[in-house]
């Protein structure tokens, strides 16, 4: 009698590529991209470097891979804000979003993207320019929603789109910076809230 076979063919890797992932998304939001060496990563993988590579590629593939997840995990709440119906409710869910994935007890404190970028020496240029486009990414995405905030009549005709979405974006990172520094919670939101207070703020 002929056995089908059903599994994949070869040697399975023996770990959780996805788990792996997660626990060095971790591991560059902790210590960002250079602090973060390769043995501190595959000790927190639970992998040899030989594996990392083999599933990976090199450290900076990986940060890549990491990045992405950051993106589509804990930093989707700016996805999500793009949703709200006002301005106004895009740049609250922006900062709450930021204050709540910033000071989550379960993770590391700050910002992986901001963190990562505070220390990259020019043999991580590959790594800034990466961290650059991601956050030029995010604003250009508020950017575009303020200006059809502006073409609905739902900000002022005379507002910046561009210059609200980069203000948003850099008290958003200086959120983080504090967060990681160990400031509070509820005094980042209190701050939060009182950015808002005079919208829209030009």
């Amino acid at each position: 009698m002929e056995t089908k076979q059903t599994g994949p063919i070869g040697r399975p890797r023996g770990f959780d590529a996805d788990e792996a992932l997660e626990r060095a998304m971790l591991v560059f939001w902790k210590h960002g991209y250079e602090g973060a060496s390769t043995a501190c990563l595959t000790n927190a993988m639970g992998i040899s470097t030989t594996s990392m590579y083999a599933a990976f590629g090199n450290k900076e593939k990986l940060f890549r891979k990491a990045l992405e997840r950051y993106t589509e995990g804990p930093s989707a709440y700016l996805a999500r804000a793009m949703e709200e119906p006002t301005a106004l409710g895009v740049a609250t869910a922006i900062l709450a979003g930021t204050v709540r994935t910033t000071t989550r007890p379960a993770h590391p404190h700050g910002c992986l993207g901001v963190q990562s970028a505070l220390t990259t020496s020019d043999s991580g240029q590959e790594v800034r320019d990466l961290l650059v486009a991601w956050r030029q990414n995010g604003h250009s995405c508020i950017r575009e929603r303020f200006q059809r905030a502006v073409d609905d009549g739902d900000l002022p005709p005379q507002t910046d789109p561009g210059l609200l979405a980069r203000y948003l974006t850099t008290f958003a990172y200086g959120i983080a910076v504090q967060a990681a520094s160990g400031v509070g919670r509820d005094e980042l939101q209190e701050m939060a809230d009182a950015a808002l207070r005079n919208w829209p703020l030009f």
